[in-house]
């Protein structure tokens, strides 16, 4: 059964908000910088706290990235905020050569993520980010699953020393983590324990995991579900250890399935222990405009595909 309450839906992008009010409340080196989207990425309690501290750029979100390295120079540690589409595609390449480079301390904070960017439509949306920043040298990649974790995410990233990419998203969507729980970089976590098959997921179709276990335990089916909120580093053990007890693996993302978590847990798979797997990911396409459920079955992100997938990977034993 899913042990896990919803406490209630949060959309993560206002836990990144409250993780990045706190910190502005607990470290003075901590600067932020938007790029004309302070409302929709929750950052206006940081910057009426501390004007000072904040920089409001435009719709230059090149430039900010150039800022952002910069003020690392002095000491700062940079928080840009800006759409994930905008976050990377639209500067990827200030990114590559001003920020991951020379290792600069910037924290590239990414909302409005995948297809649950909803009406918006395909322009706006982005289902290529983890692939373009997991590829970059030193890049570190998080995509936490709910309220409580974006916030823990938030604070911890402050401590970690180098380039972060931190994705997150606009739905309010269950929120179940322990909020006392301590966010660990590169440390899955074992939600569910399991025999038959593993589900690896991370960002939004964390929950659906858990309900997906919940529904397969009904017909004799045990499934581990493993919460990835940190797609690189990731930890490996912890996967490993997962699929040479279940011989099975179902990776879970809204993401693209080229160049996202799954194909990383494939590589993992070749390289130590080759195990059947089935991918619940986008098929090599892009977006297009709708209610971000609507949007979510469509492409199939949900429960169901990750039911269907266990199904079937455990067929292939």
């Amino acid at each position: 059964m899913n042990k896990f309450e919803n406490t209630g839906s949060k959309d993560t992008r206002s836990g990144f908000g409250s993780g990045l009010l706190e910190l502005g409340r607990s470290n003075p080196n901590v600067v932020a910088l938007c790029a004309d989207l302070t409302g929709s990425l929750k950052m206006d309690g940081f910057m009426r706290e501390n004007p000072e501290r904040f920089f409001q750029v435009g719709v230059a979100e090149a430039n900010m990235i150039g800022i952002a390295a910069g003020l690392t120079i002095g000491g700062k540690i940079p928080y840009t905020g800006t759409f994930a589409n905008f976050s990377t595609g639209r500067v990827y390449d200030q990114i590559r050569q001003s920020v991951a480079y020379s290792n600069k301390n910037v924290k590239i904070c990414a909302s409005h993520s995948g297809i649950t960017l909803g009406e918006d439509g395909a322009t706006h949306q982005i289902l290529e980010d983890i692939g373009l920043m997991k590829m970059l040298p030193g890049m570190v990649v998080i995509n936490p699953c709910d309220y409580n974790q974006t916030k823990a995410a938030t604070i911890a990233i402050s401590k970690h020393y180098g380039p972060v990419y931190l994705r997150f998203g606009r739905p309010s969507v269950p929120n179940f983590t322990d909020p006392n729980l301590k966010f660990e970089i590169g440390k899955g976590i074992i939600l569910n324990q399991g025999t038959d098959v593993t589900i690896i997921a991370t960002g939004h179709l964390v929950w659906d995991a858990l309900n997906a276990a919940e529904y397969l335990e009904e017909k004799g089916i045990y499934a581990e579900v493993i919460n990835i909120h940190t797609i690189k580093p990731i930890d490996e053990k912890i996967i490993l250890n997962s699929i040479k007890k279940t011989k099975a693996v179902v990776s879970a993302e809204e993401h693209n399935f080229h160049g996202g978590l799954g194909e990383t847990v494939s590589r993992i798979l070749s390289q130590n222990y080759p195990a059947p797997q089935e991918f619940v990911a986008t098929n090599d396409t892009f977006g297009e405009s709708g209610k971000p459920a609507e949007l979510m079955n469509k492409y199939g992100l949900n429960k169901e595909s990750i039911i269907d997938s266990c199904e079937k990977v455990i067929k292939r034993k």
